[in-house]
């Protein structure tokens, strides 16, 4: 299958026979790179040839299909996936199944979620199956960095399976704790497999690099210099967006890759890296469990991701057919405030919990759907949607027909778990800030945060070398780098529809009118970013913005979006609890743009701040009657309206709607920042 060549790592063979021979449960535990998936084709080959049905792999990632279903056809054994990108193929695939046309079915956890695949083919797959394969197996854990509820769905697929069907579980990062959570979850009978988890190829370095515009600058002047093709790993969207158009501007072949690119973008992304067409791709997390390019050159993390454990998975893509290849950290100023968001919105606090249980067991309340639930609910969309998939999948809600309803089981908030994770995330984000500190080897230290017992000194990292990463790009780029980070103007798109929900409460519905609602306006910067954003968040700590910020204000206005049509007067957004900061901005920004500023919006009634708004429903409610239009006349044309922060756009669209039936021209919107975003 392999070629006359092939010859089996160390412990791929005892794996190979504890499945297809033995037919036990086994937990199998290698480093990136290794082989893991060579195992469960070679072993589904065998398993076939002996009479079995296929073997169903639940795997997580698209990028992880795409690569082993590549894979598979490679060693002859057929492949096919079902997942959200493929609906058409659903019936055809079903079909090949229930042929046995089909060797390995790829799912993902979310799958079995769904009411179509369970009716139409859970049931073929439960009486034939061959082997189940889960791969990327620490989601099943609590604990495991890439948790994902679904992945719980699966033990009740192992409930139904025929005694003597073999099981494998595959992963690169679990520790001794996550390790014991799968266990405990997929039985004491599980055989552990585990090996070494040095990397002999990587060679890890770190820096403390505070400034964005130093490690931007760095980027440009040592990409060109490293071998190959590789990745730039970024904690945020946004980060990935500015960071990827520095580089082009540079000559730098290098594009953005997230959660929110679009699939068919992802599968021209991934060709393009694989063939070595991009120097780099900026990527967030959604590029990294199982993207297999053996030849990466490198990878390099813009800013410190929150775990060691996630640590080693993303620098674990490189290397894996050379015998050299660097993996670098810099560490950002502005990492703990973006990890610190991720865990503080990792779980809904316990009374948002409760309510939301509590509605869906209302006595004869019809399903809710998510949008109900937010206008009644102050959590976030995202927040819910976890929960409610924890709940569905411990069973104390279902979905039905119109949205989610209380079921018969027993329930209470899970303050303990809730607790130790929320605490294990913290030491795991304080074990990253040791990682950058260390003054002894890197790759021994990874390895010892993963309860590898055959932890030693790599010889390869910087501190083995004695040669420490030393960053320290041209004042030229530096320089270039500054005015990128403050020349990338974001776009505030008006919003163009009332959030569901709002009608129970009196309130719009469907979209907003044209004639109400703004035109697309500007932001200066993100909150905190390496551009204007720091500057943005030291005057509203110190009730002023600087001239520095009226002076780029107004550079951006003239020279750079030259709004049409071009404002003839300037307003702003009042706040009771900061009540002279953003008229002050307001008034110095008219007057660098020569334009009049006309103090017209008052605050109507004191309302919650809107940061405490945690969806879009919520944030509409609360600044509803917020706003209104002072006596006197209101200026007839086209209107510059200020604000410092524009987070969920829903403050500025009310104050527009309020301005413009007040007699108002159209409404151009400006913000000194956004919020952070991605």
């Amino acid at each position: 299958m392999l070629g006359p060549d092939a010859d089996f790592r160390p412990g791929q063979r005892e794996a190979i026979e504890a499945v297809a021979r033995d037919h036990r449960r086994v937990l199998l535990v290698q480093r990136t790179g290794w082989g893991k998936s060579a195992v469960y084709f070679i072993a589904t080959k065998l398993l076939r040839e002996q009479g079995a049905g296929p073997t169903l792999l639940v795997s997580p990632l698209l990028a992880l299909m795409r690569n082993q279903i590549e894979m598979a056809g490679r060693i002859g054994v057929r492949a096919e996936t079902i997942n959200s990108t493929n609906p058409d193929e659903f019936e055809p695939i079903a079909e090949r199944l229930a042929n046995d046309g089909i060797d390995l079915l790829l799912v993902s956890p979310e799958r079995f979620a769904n009411e179509r695949f369970r009716d139409r083919m859970l049931g073929v797959i439960a009486r034939s199956v061959g082997m189940l394969v889960v791969d990327e197996a620490h989601c099943i854990s609590d604990w495991g960095h890439d948790f994902r509820p679904d992945y719980r769905r699966i033990v009740r697929v192992l409930e139904a399976l025929p005694d003597g069907v073999p099981v494998l579980c595959t992963t690169a990062t679990a520790n001794d704790r996550v390790i014991d959570d799968i266990t405990d979850q997929l039985g004491e009978e599980m055989l552990t497999l585990r090996g070494s988890l040095d990397r002999e190829s990587l060679a890890l370095a770190v820096a403390d690099v505070p400034a964005q515009a130093e490690r931007l600058a760095w980027l440009a002047e040592t990409l060109p210099t490293l071998e190959g093709s590789g990745i730039v790993y970024v904690l945020t969207i946004a980060d990935g967006e500015r960071v990827a158009a520095f580089l082009r501007r540079r000559g730098i072949e290098a594009e953005a890759y997230s959660g929110a690119t679009d699939n068919d973008d992802r599968v021209r992304l991934e060709q393009a890296l694989l063939a070595n067409e991009l120097k780099a791709l900026v990527a967030t997390s959604a590029l990294g469990m199982g993207f297999d390019k053996p030849d990466l050159g490198f990878v390099i993390h813009y800013q410190s991701p929150g775990s060691p454990i996630a640590y080693y998975q993303q620098v674990g893509r490189a290397g894996r057919a050379l015998d050299h290849a660097p993996a670098v950290l810099l560490c950002g100023v502005e990492d703990p405030d973006i990890q610190d968001y991720f865990i503080e919105t990792a779980f809904p606090p316990r009374d948002q919990a409760e309510r939301i249980v509590d509605l869906l067991g209302s006595e004869g309340h019809e399903p809710m759907s998510l949008n109900d639930l937010m206008a009644a609910v102050n959590v976030r969309r995202g927040r819910l949607e976890s929960m409610l998939k924890v709940l569905e999948v411990e069973g104390a809600v279902a979905r039905e027909r119109g949205g989610y309803v209380r079921t018969p089981a027993a329930w209470e908030y899970p303050g303990d778990r809730v607790e130790h994770i929320t605490a294990l995330r913290r030491r795991e984000q304080d074990a990253m800030r040791r990682y950058a500190r260390h003054d002894g080897c890197l790759m021994e230290f990874l390895r010892r945060e993963l309860d590898d017992p055959g932890a030693a000194r790599c010889g390869r990292c910087m501190r083995c070398r004695g040669e420490p990463l030393v960053v320290d790009p041209t004042p030229e780029l530096r320089a270039a780098a500054r005015e990128h980070l403050r020349g990338v103007d974001l776009v505030v798109e008006p919003r163009k529809q009332w959030p569901s929900g709002l009608a129970a409460f009196g309130l719009p519905k469907g979209r907003i009118a044209e004639d109400e609602r703004p035109l697309a306006g500007r932001a200066l910067s993100v909150v905190g970013d390496g551009g204007w954003g720091r500057l943005v968040r030291t005057g509203r700590e110190e009730e002023r913005f600087a001239d520095q910020l009226v002076e780029a204000s107004a550079s951006l206005i003239r020279d750079r979006w030259v709004p049409d049509p071009a404002p003839t007067w300037v307003t702003c957004v009042p706040s009771m609890t900061h009540p002279d900061l953003v008229p002050d901005l307001a008034k110095r920004l008219a007057a660098a743009l020569e334009l009049p500023f006309h103090d017209v919006v008052r605050k109507a009634a004191e309302n919650q701040p809107q940061a405490a708004m945690r969806n879009s429903a919520q944030q509409v409610r609360n600044v509803w009657e917020a706003f209104e239009v002072g006596s006197g006349a209101v200026p007839e044309g086209p209107v510059l309206l200020v604000d410092d922060l524009a987070d969920s756009k829903w403050t500025i669209t009310v104050v527009a709607r309020t301005l413009r039936l007040a007699g108002a021209g159209p409404v151009q919107p400006f913000a000194l920042a956004t919020s952070i975003a991605g």
